[in-house]
């Protein structure tokens, strides 16, 4: 580290504390290697090459509305990212994003405020609901639907099962109608063609509208009753699974029947803790980082490593199968959540795999003693922390 006068107190360099390395007197983005400590100097552990695994929103071009906005991380982006995209869009109090629907399935997180979702599907059957931070919806593939802010105006995360997808790409109600021909829309609802002489000439995608009454206000009656499976979640408000480094709470088919195409974990990792050694045995994991700041090595197998710093915005990718863990380095709790294309979540601890085998050859495969031995769990805990073995910002 050395002093500066352009307005940094001090300055990283990508030197190791054995001495590998040297000083980088070029041109640099200060800010950046002050993010990415684990970047500019690799844990001794790293080795080979492993695909950028990061990307934060705040890299991403904005699409500006009135009525809101919207920015996305596809594929294009991050390019190992192939499985999932994601959408971090801001509705105003009653910006809409129109009436549209979507050849991938949505799942989305609300992060703050309130929105009023609505959907028909394929029978005819509706839903309209009202959600807020740390609420869930999910849309299968083709469905119809639209999203509204309500009073305080909202943000929300979407995910779509398919890295190529983009936003700017669906299916939208002003678009097709901007696209058909006046006649063919008169003979479709057989009303004049004048009716449509003032129809958007473009999609709109987000548009401004009145914040909407109460919900009781707007219930539209089908005949044929409404959607049989709730496209709403109550994640936040579940009973999470409780450890001394924090929290995880799990959503998939299993308690959201609808949501079969993607699965995920709201993952709390308390200051000193840290999500435990792990891998995922049914498919990629993205994900999103909610608060605080933290660190993952991604184990690629081979003798290949590589780690990366994360914080609030950031999205990070993981490939199938690829052991790795997620460590606080903040002050603060670590919030993010980790998302699959699958019916199910799954994972694998490392330290119940090692509990639940032969002793004898675990201590002759690692040449380990009792002293790690004899502390092995056979019950999983996803978030880990241990007095006296825990990581602290210096």
């Amino acid at each position: 580290m050395e002093n500066t006068p352009d307005g940094y107190s001090y300055v990283p360099q990508p030197i190791r504390n054995d001495g590998a390395g040297w000083v980088d007197k070029g041109p640099r983005d200060i800010m950046r290697d002050l993010e990415n400590p684990d970047m500019l100097v690799p844990p001794k552990t790293d080795a080979g090459l492993v695909p950028n695994l990061k990307f934060s929103f705040s890299d991403t071009h904005m699409v500006l509305k009135n009525g809101g906005w919207s920015r996305e991380i596809t594929a294009r982006d991050l390019p190992i990212a192939t499985t999932l995209a994601g959408v971090n869009m801001a509705l105003t109090p009653g910006g809409v994003r129109e009436l549209h629907w979507h050849q991938q399935a949505e799942w989305s997180y609300m992060l703050l405020g309130h929105a009023r979702i609505t959907a028909v599907d394929q029978n005819g059957r509706n839903f309209i609901a009202d959600v807020g931070p740390g609420d869930l919806w999910y849309f299968p593939p083709g469905i119809p639907h639209s999203i509204q802010g309500l009073e305080d105006g909202c943000e929300f995360l979407l995910v779509f099962d398919d890295g190529h997808f983009s936003d700017l790409s669906t299916f939208s109600i002003s678009d097709w109608f901007a696209h058909t021909p006046n006649d063919v829309l008169s003979a479709n609802f057989g009303v004049p063609m004048s009716a449509f002489n003032h129809i958007p000439k473009e999609q709109v995608y987000i548009f401004q509208d009145k914040v909407p009454g109460p919900i009781d206000t707007q219930k539209v009656q089908s005949p044929y009753g409404t959607v049989p499976e709730t496209f709403k979640h109550r994640l936040l408000a579940q009973t999470p699974i409780k450890t001394p480094g924090g929290s995880v709470r799990i959503v998939d088919s299993t308690n959201f029947p609808i949501s079969k195409n993607i699965a995920a974990a709201l993952v709390e990792v308390k200051p000193g803790a840290m999500r435990e050694l792990h891998w995922h045995p049914n498919n990629d994991e993205w994900q999103y980082y909610l608060q605080g700041q933290g660190r993952m090595t991604v184990f690629a197998a081979n003798g290949v490593a590589r780690t990366f710093d994360y914080r609030a915005g950031d999205v990070g990718y993981v490939p199938f199968a690829n052991g790795h863990y997620i460590q606080n380095t903040g002050t603060e709790t670590l919030w993010f959540l980790e998302m699959f294309k699958s019916d199910r979540f799954q994972d694998v601890s490392l330290n119940q795999w090692m509990a639940l085998t032969p002793t004898e050859l675990v201590q002759s495969n690692l040449n380990i003693g009792p002293e790690l031995l004899n502390v092995l769990r056979k019950e999983k805990w996803p978030v880990v922390k241990y007095p006296g073995f825990s990581y602290y910002p210096r």
